[in-house]
């Protein structure tokens, strides 16, 4: 059974973050759009929330923060996921080195790892700590162990970093287990980072030998000399929100339908068996497009 809202939208992906903590204090982290959370969700809680995705035919789950190997339990947590979902991560890279092949060991497919700078001293200052090194090592142990594609999310930063994208560019050249992601800076306040993330995607587009649409979001991949790069754009993109095929579980517990929403939650932290499937229901039924 395939869950799908109003909008002719089916949800086939759950996005669950772990916890709302993080080692890094990256200055414009929206925490996958957590206002206030509280305790964490057990082990037990989360294998629940799988077992009940998979029942409506989810065939993938993407493990957020906060950071998610922070959780003690990380390794238990990729062993919960069902045999017939794909499991991959967002990880700020920090803590992954030492972890990585256990990871792969316990079923995860692949890992987004931020990294906002390729200068120490600038990744520190957007990031608040000198682990460039780790995140680093993080990308190196990640490909070693197989969990590929690695993707690099690089959230663009106006007059901070956007210097950086012919560097970044030649760190992913020729090197066909890493992909690159742009990712444009959630404000829903600045319309001149949208302008900024969409002038940068026409120059991409305009070099590219081959440009390739995905599934989800109707995303472009431009492959260039040998590096394929993306660009994500979730603010006043009518095209993202027309293809979302996801819901999100808050650290805490909450199914979220929308990211840029926090009044439609559902609680379903404890939930077992028909009321979860029905809680699931009704936080698909809540699903609206953003922006229309």
């Amino acid at each position: 059974m395939f869950l799908t809202d109003s909008y002719n939208r089916p949800v086939t992906n759950i996005r669950i973050s772990l916890t709302s903590k993080c080692n890094l204090n990256c200055k414009y982290c929206h925490r996958e759009g957590e206002v206030s959370p509280r305790e964490e969700m057990t082990l037990d809680d989360i294998s629940e929330i799988l077992k009940t995705a998979a029942k409506f035919n989810m065939n993938s789950v993407k493990f957020t923060g906060g950071e998610p190997t922070l959780r003690k339990d990380i390794v238990d947590i990729i062993h919960a996921v069902p045999p017939s979902m794909e499991a991959s991560m967002t990880t700020n890279g920090t803590l992954l080195a030492p972890i990585a092949q256990d990871l792969k060991n316990a079923g995860l497919s692949r890992v987004n790892i931020s990294i906002d700078s390729l200068n120490p001293e600038k990744y520190r200052g957007i990031c608040g700590k000198d682990y460039l090194s780790l995140v680093l090592e993080g990308i190196d142990a990640s490909v070693k162990a197989g969990l590929t594609p690695v993707k690099l999310n690089v959230v663009v930063l106006k007059g901070c970093n956007d210097d950086e994208v012919e560097d970044f560019i030649s760190f992913v050249r020729d090197k066909k287990d890493i992909i690159l992601q742009f990712i444009e800076l959630m404000d829903l306040n600045d319309k001149s980072e949208s302008s900024y993330i969409c002038s940068l995607e026409e120059d991409l587009k305009n070099r590219s030998k081959t440009i390739i649409t995905r599934r989800m979001h109707h995303r472009k991949k431009y492959c260039i000399d040998g590096a394929e790069v993306e660009i994500v754009r979730p603010m006043h993109n009518t095209e993202f929100c027309a293809f979302c095929n996801r819901l999100r579980v808050t650290s805490d517990g909450e199914l979220k339908p929308c990211l840029l929403r926090h009044d439609n939650h559902l609680s379903i932290r404890g939930k077992r068996g028909a009321e979860l499937e029905e809680l699931f229901k009704e936080a698909v039924s809540r699903r609206e497009p953003f922006f229309k």
